[in-house]
């Protein structure tokens, strides 16, 4: 029988920084990094180690000798238990720096590139309610406070709605009050919840696989539209209907009232039927006069307000006169293709998805745009020489691939093509670096921006330009 390994406590370890994902950085006594999941850069803590490998530990704080300037107290009542936000107890102009500065030190450690001077991160207005999705699950057993569990009070009532707890997929935090998605998400939320269990409507149990409500996800848009969808995952007529007739009447603002039901095990939605049970099936978004329909299915960047000053960026970048034929892969609904069309000749878009290329062309359609076409397909096999022989050359490719960033015959058949210009936006700046680096013999880094699309999580967006040698 292997002996467990005993986790080692070092003490008055001061935090030095943060790195990625979110973690932050101590060194142990040997040299070797800790990195860490509850402190914030300027912490003077004691540390109880989780894992040890051979170059680091993992860790975390178990007492606090000094608290660190850059602390500010968390909003939300759910901090430190909910898996979102991890940074909302670090100053916003602080979160902003590390972004910033991971994504130069992915772009020169990762992609040994040569940077111009790196643009300062542009932040967000709104720091909370600045969502415009939200999903939420059902639990009929919710995860219990330390709190809870130590108390001597008998919990009759376990029914949940609101979050996995992080690396539990069957454990849900109820949610009283989230600060991510503006009014009157909570109490859609709260009226859902408390319904259900008034009127004995079953709450999901993920283990056994039964009970009658699911998943519930709420879509605004800047606009004022709403669209709700609950999930079932039986199909019981008369309970749905007493449901959703309840929240329809509650919330007469709703513009999209959906459902859907899903026996399978798992609860996405996206090979699946979604009904419309009162309004229309989508919500509209819009921007800069452009109308861009947004379906239970859509991808749509979650920051609405961010999202429009990221694509004012890359249009900038694109530096387009009119008279270029633009390439824009991963295109995913056509935003960015429409929203730079009329400052192009043409523009191309693609994207695997096709369900996102039928809402891309209703959306060109809807809007009067007559100089973009939009082809579904896996990018690495779509984007070919055939391709490019019939429908031309582009001047300028605008790429936004998925965290993964793209496929290394993607990288190589954009070199083969040589566009003048390349803008290049990533939600993941090393895989972001990794590509980049693909290209540095052929391209130069001319511009770099970073973009705060989540504030209080640690995740960046960043927009490089580059331009042929």
């Amino acid at each position: 029988m292997r002996k467990k390994k005993r986790r080692q406590v070092f003490e008055n370890v001061e935090v030095i920084d943060a790195g990625a994902k979110g973690k932050t950085i101590g060194k142990a006594p040997d040299g070797r990094v800790i990195f860490m999941t509850n402190t914030v850069p300027g912490d003077v803590v004691d540390i109880q180690t989780t894992k040890k490998r051979k170059s680091y530990f993992e860790g975390s704080a178990i007492h606090f000798h000094s608290f660190s300037e850059k602390r500010v107290s968390p909003e939300c009542q759910h901090f430190g238990t909910c898996g979102g936000c991890k940074w909302q107890h670090m100053g916003y102009e602080h979160q902003l720096f590390y972004k910033q500065k991971e994504v130069e030190n992915n772009l020169t450690r990762i992609g040994h590139l040569d940077l111009p001077e790196v643009s300062p991160i542009l932040g967000s207005e709104k720091q909370y309610f600045y969502r415009n999705k939200m999903e939420f699950s059902f639990s009929d057993s919710r995860w219990l406070t330390l709190e809870e569990l130590q108390s001597d009070i008998v919990f009759e009532d376990k029914n949940a709605l609101g979050f996995h707890i992080p690396g539990m997929w069957d454990k849900i935090l109820d949610i009283e009050k989230c600060h991510l998605q503006a009014d009157p998400s909570n109490a859609i939320r709260l009226a859902a919840k408390d319904f259900a269990s008034k009127n004995d409507l079953s709450f999901f149990n993920p283990r056994n696989q039964h009970g009658l409500l699911r998943t519930l996800m709420i879509r605004t848009s800047s606009i004022g539209e709403i669209m709700v969808l609950v999930q079932f995952y039986e199909d019981d007529q008369a309970k749905r209907e007493l449901l959703l007739n309840h929240l329809g009447s509650t919330f007469p603002e709703i513009t999209a009232l959906l459902y859907v039901v899903n026996a399978k095990q798992n609860d996405t939605i996206y090979d699946q039927d979604v009904i419309c049970y009162s309004g229309r099936d989508h919500i509209f978004e819009e921007m800069e006069g452009l109308q861009f329909k947004i379906t239970a299915k859509s991808f749509y960047q979650t920051n609405s307000e961010q999202a429009f000053e990221l694509y004012k960026i890359t249009r900038e970048f694109a530096g387009l006169t009119g008279e270029e034929l633009v390439y824009d892969l991963y295109t995913g609904t056509g935003t960015i293709a429409q929203f730079v069309s009329k400052k192009a000749k043409k523009v191309i878009g693609i994207e695997s998805v096709p369900d996102a290329i039928r809402d891309a062309k209703a959306n060109a359609e809807n809007n009067n745009i007559d100089n973009v076409e939009f082809f579904v397909g896996d990018m690495k096999n779509v984007f070919n020489e055939e391709f490019i022989a019939a429908h031309g050359v582009p001047d300028t490719i605008i790429t936004d691939p998925p965290r993964d960033g793209m496929h290394k015959d993607v990288v190589q058949q954009i070199l083969n093509i040589a566009p003048q210009k390349i803008v290049y936006v990533s939600c993941n700046s090393a895989t972001q670096a990794r590509d980049l680096a693909l290209m540095k013999d052929f391209y130069k880094v001319t511009k770099v921006q970073p973009v705060d699309m989540f504030p209080q999580t640690f995740h960046v967006e960043n927009i490089v330009l580059l331009e042929k040698l």
